[in-house]
């Protein structure tokens, strides 16, 4: 077990435990301690942490699945069409995706994993088949010299070889999400995004970095914890 991610997970989560006592203690204001209490910022953190979560391991199913197909010799030549459109998405703004799909989903939590879904893409498709094609094709040869089938060669040397850089896009991915997750307050879906946006609105400081610490620590846990799994995955 690394003990450097260790420790980091330890800390976010400490500092996150001491941030959340810090702000119900001291909220600022009778009106900013109608949502800096442990019941408020607890059901945002659910809230949040479920978007993350569904909307992030959408992603990777469809991602991964999509990067390997495109790495096949029969889909190749749709590679750089299926890259344009995941690019021409993931260059659209956050905010922007959330208020399109709210234009025609409406409010609410789907509208939100939905959008959020398609902000995370980019990077692990791109990460997953650049992982693929940088893998030595004497590597593959010898593979297929020895035997092996397309399959055995896709789960036992593609994917372990190509697995850091796989990892790379989906830590990169999540980290992305848990700040876009932020902004889904905007369309009604919830998360800490409440705190930053009402905060904002009624020109309660207290409320907006209570948001942003919590929200920032909560990337550094989570990244922190996607490379502790790296590691095991690396192992086995």
């Amino acid at each position: 077990m690394n003990r450097r991610n260790l420790i980091w997970i330890i800390v976010s989560f400490l500092l996150s435990v001491a941030t959340i006592f810090y702000f119900v203690n001291y909220p600022g204001g009778k009106m900013a301690a109608r949502l800096l209490n442990f019941e408020t910022i607890t059901k945002a953190y659910q809230q949040h942490i479920l978007m993350v979560f569904v909307a992030s391991a959408a992603a990777i199913i469809v991602s991964v699945s999509l990067g390997i197909l495109i790495t096949r010799p029969f889909f190749s030549k749709w590679a750089s069409i299926v890259d344009n459109i995941v690019n021409i998405a993931q260059t659209i703004p956050s905010l922007a995706i959330l208020a399109l799909f709210f234009t025609y989903l409406g409010r609410g939590f789907s509208t939100a994993i939905f959008a959020l879904w398609l902000y995370a893409l980019l990077p692990i498709l791109r990460n997953t088949s650049a992982g693929i094609q940088n893998i030595s094709p004497g590597i593959i040869e010898s593979a297929r010299g020895m035997g092996m089938s397309n399959l055995h060669i896709l789960t036992r040397i593609e994917l372990p070889l190509a697995l850091p850089v796989i990892m790379g896009g989906i830590r990169t991915s999540v980290v992305i999400t848990v700040g876009a997750a932020a902004l889904a307050s905007f369309i009604g879906a919830g998360g800490l995004g409440d705190l930053i946006v009402t905060g904002l609105s009624v020109s309660r400081n207290t409320l907006v970095v209570a948001g942003g610490i919590l929200s920032a620590l909560l990337a550094i846990f989570l990244d922190q914890v996607l490379d502790l799994i790296e590691d095991s995955l690396r192992i086995r």
